[in-house]
């Protein structure tokens, strides 16, 4: 009995031990899927996108499988938190606020924020141009605290959507004024589409740190400074090796990183 005894542990152990092994060989990685040109889904309904291919090609480099977990942008901190995932990477900007939550890794990209309204339309000095206007935003982002803080208090009405492609169709019937985004989203998702032929940047970037952070990261649990150091080096590999440069001039026609 006691020979059958230590053999069972043993093979219990060995199966405790290939179980995680299998674990450490994927990640579990969040993503919006209504941002493009970052993640957007096809007809078919694959994900496409710059933070998706740059999400694969950093598995890759990791020698992980990337376990793609979409869900709507204001779940995804709660879900991280919860362990449903182990990393979000999705256009989620680095600022203090969020760090109180999740710990970031280095940034990937730099985005400004910008405002959208019809062509001609005056923003005004210190945002005058907004008072009893309708501002759309997506809701529990950068952009929210932004306009919740600095438009609202001057006489702007703030509505928020789960995605900015919900905005944009606001904006088009007449339902809002302006929508506040990423410079890089709303030019390249709604400006350069048929549907923003009338429409125009209104303003200067809005760049407060306070607000737009420090560029974008990938976002692990607090603590996981493991998981951030192995993006970090696998991220400084594709760019030394020419893949993120590669990925990046499909989808832009400029230096999306910056200096």
């Amino acid at each position: 009995m006691k020979k059958l005894s230590i053999l069972f542990s043993s093979s219990t152990f060995a199966l405790f031990l290939a179980s995680h092994a299998g674990a450490a060989d994927s990640l579990r990685i969040g993503i919006e899927a209504a941002y493009p040109p970052f993640a957007s889904k096809t007809g078919n309904g694959e994900i496409v996108g710059f933070d998706y291919d740059i999400g694969n090609a950093l598995c890759a480099q990791m020698q992980v499988k990337c376990q793609w977990v979409e869900q709507e942008f204001d779940g995804l901190i709660p879900s991280l938190k919860v362990r449903k995932i182990d990393a979000i990477l999705s256009s989620l900007t680095i600022s203090e606020e969020r760090k109180k939550s999740v710990d970031f890794t280095n940034r990937y990209y730099q985005a400004a924020g910008r405002i959208v309204m019809k062509e001609g339309a005056d923003l005004g000095s210190h945002f005058s141009g907004l008072v009893g206007k309708r501002v759309g935003v997506q809701r529990a982002g950068i952009h929210d605290r932004f306009a919740t803080e600095v438009l609202a208090p001057i006489g702007a009405q703030v509505i928020r959507y789960a995605s900015l492609n919900e905005a944009y169709l606001d904006l088009i019937a007449g339902r809002l004024d302006a929508v506040q985004g990423d410079d890089v989203a709303v030019q390249i998702g709604f400006l350069d589409t048929p549907n923003g032929k009338s429409y125009a940047f209104a303003g200067e970037p809005l760049r407060d740190p306070e607000y737009f952070g420090e560029g974008v990261g990938i976002a692990v649990r607090k603590g996981d400074k493991g998981l951030a150091d192995r993006f970090n080096q696998a991220l400084a590999a594709i760019r030394a090796n020419g893949e993120y440069k590669a990925i990046q001039d499909h989808y832009f026609k400029f230096d999306i990183y910056g200096e």
